[in-house]
């Protein structure tokens, strides 16, 4: 009979571990624990080797451009849910900065009015992308190529290529100063990604945005209009690169016409690795909160390290490069357990008919 209860209590525990184990390889599956391991791991091995890697001054640092890469990773990752891109983002937010610098400098502006020019010139950047690929039914890729050129040509045109440097001192408050210990870009950061996590769950046009980059033949067929939820997205990603740009110069006090020319490889970086698939329909806001912080620190580890910065290009691309091959080798893992799952179904229906 205690053989009995024994065996008994040792199934129990045995099917209790094994549920355990299961339960800890989907936690580690997730994208954002992944990442938090990552910026962990990280963390831990520049404070040893750096004295000043984990001091108040160089975090406050880190947070107030991790702030800033989290718009620009949103500004990536609006077009990308909906299975687009945007080539263009950087060139709209140079294009932003130039009109806040010179609507500040130039026209003598108060801040509060640059600010609102600056937003309706992404708002326009995007809905052009938006417009231009839904009506005249172009790929993303080419569209926004092409604008980028554009852009760019307006930038040099308006600015000539001189920096708008009178900027008012009040303007800097948001972008240098912080609340608790920490920036005022990154409490900006952490309620936006709040409030698109909230859209993205909770709201019928965020499931519409998710379904048309999901599947938008079976989101159009289900009664969603999917050009209206590309346009959207487009209209957010110039809203995001607009922010990301006005942010930028609250942070460093001058308009640079420069601005954005090095987003490209940090929007897709800080989107992908955040967890938001390049095949569309996913967004994660904790994954980008700390893809975020991966990448800012990577960045100032290096400098730490006294490693050569010539080469941070390089770094990135190969780390963009290892997000996007372990989103693909997930895809193929998580295929191949579904074919043996249906494998098995299938022979144990095939002995049940026998």
């Amino acid at each position: 009979m205690k053989t009995v209860e024994m065996m008994g209590a040792t199934k129990v525990k045995n099917a209790l571990l094994a549920k355990e184990k299961k339960g800890i390889k989907r936690l580690l599956a997730r994208n954002e624990v992944t990442v938090i391991i990552a910026v962990l791991f990280l963390g831990a091995i520049f404070t040893l080797f750096s004295d000043s890697f984990f001091t108040g001054y160089n975090l406050f640092n880190i947070g107030r451009t991790v702030a800033i890469y989290i718009f620009i990773a949103l500004g990536q990752g609006m077009v990308v849910i909906v299975g687009g891109m945007n080539l263009s983002l950087g060139f709209i937010g140079g294009m932003t900065v130039v009109a806040v610098g010179y609507s500040m400098q130039v026209l003598r502006l108060p801040p509060a009015v640059a600010v609102v020019i600056g937003l309706i010139v992404g708002l326009l950047a995007g809905l052009l992308n938006g417009a231009i690929i839904t009506v005249l039914k172009l790929n993303a890729f080419v569209v926004t190529l092409a604008t980028s050129f554009v852009f760019a040509g307006l930038i040099n045109g308006v600015s000539q290529g001189f920096p708008y440097n009178d900027i008012p001192t009040n303007f800097t408050i948001i972008g240098r100063d912080g609340f608790l210990g920490i920036p005022h870009l990154l409490w900006l950061a952490v309620v936006t990604l709040v409030i698109l996590g909230y859209f993205f769950k909770f709201t019928v046009t965020g499931r519409k945005v998710l379904a048309t980059g999901g599947n938008v033949e079976a989101a159009h067929m289900s009664g969603v209009n999917t050009n209206k939820m590309i346009i959207l997205a487009n209209v957010a990603s110039g809203m995001f690169a607009a922010i990301a740009g006005i942010l930028w110069i609250s942070r460093t006090g001058s308009a640079q016409p420069s601005t954005g020319a090095d987003w490209m490889v940090v929007s897709f970086a800080v989107a992908v690795i955040g967890g938001i698939s390049l095949k569309g329909g996913v967004f994660n806001p904790v994954g980008v909160f700390f893809a975020g912080f991966l990448i800012v620190m990577v960045k100032n580890g290096l400098v730490m390290l006294n490693a050569n910065v010539y080469f941070e290009q390089t770094y990135l691309g190969i780390i963009l490069l290892l997000a996007v091959s372990l989103e693909n080798i997930k895809v193929i893992i998580n295929r191949n357990k579904l074919k043996k799952s249906l494998k098995a179904e299938s022979k144990v229906y095939a002995e049940g008919n026998t």
